[in-house]
């Protein structure tokens, strides 16, 4: 499933590092696989925002 990309980042406790990850493989898929400058920009805030954010916690194991 798509999402509309948000041009702002929300804060690392707000969304998991999977969330992230989604939003990131979406930029990739709607680029074609050559980024914008403008999509750089968005893309290293996401990559930021996907190193700090907390993993999705693994209730099963």
């Amino acid at each position: 499933m798509l999402h509309s990309m948000s041009t702002t980042v929300e804060a690392a406790s707000e969304r998991s590092a999977a969330e992230v990850n989604e939003e990131i493989r979406a930029l990739w898929r709607r680029s074609g696989g050559t980024l914008t400058t403008e999509q750089r920009e968005v893309y290293q805030r996401l990559v930021m925002e996907w190193a700090t954010a907390a993993p999705v916690s693994d209730q099963a194991a």
